[in-house]
């Protein structure tokens, strides 16, 4: 599986979910980007990086970048965290695309968007959202 998350500048909510799905399902292939080239280049945002160093998840070699058209071919999942990330997402697939496209808390009842903690500043609370729909996204998509 190849899965591709993305937020609006990668240096807070896609990075994380990059960081917490690669420890929980280290066999897949995973990356982050966003949907805005402001941050590229840089690591993720300080304190999204503590509140993840705390759970046991290393950030610090992840590098922001920004969502190209070539990943629409090389992932199978494209994952935004909100809808207007979705929405930037679909204005940018090309029409020979193979990547299913959906928001990551599609798979979780309870919620309908990771809020992001560069405005909220509750990096727990974006950190503990995204664990529980990285454990929904791995239940749902491994076969049987």
């Amino acid at each position: 599986m190849r899965v591709l998350f993305v937020c609006l500048g990668n240096i807070c909510r896609s990075p994380t979910a990059e960081a917490v799905l690669r420890a929980r399902a280290p066999h897949w292939h995973i990356d982050s980007a966003g949907t805005a080239g402001w941050h590229i280049g840089k690591p993720p945002y300080d304190p999204m990086q503590h509140a993840a160093k705390a759970k046991g998840y290393a950030m610090g070699d992840l590098r922001a970048r920004q969502l190209a058209v070539e990943d629409f071919k090389g992932f199978d999942l494209i994952l935004g965290m909100d809808a207007e990330n979705l929405s930037d997402i679909e204005s940018l697939e090309p029409a020979d695309g193979v990547a299913r496209i959906a928001c990551f808390t599609d798979y979780v009842a309870d919620a309908d968007h990771v809020p992001d903690p560069y405005f909220t500043r509750d990096f727990d609370g974006a950190l503990d959202l995204i664990e529980r729909c990285a454990d929904a996204l791995i239940a749902a998509e491994l076969p049987g």
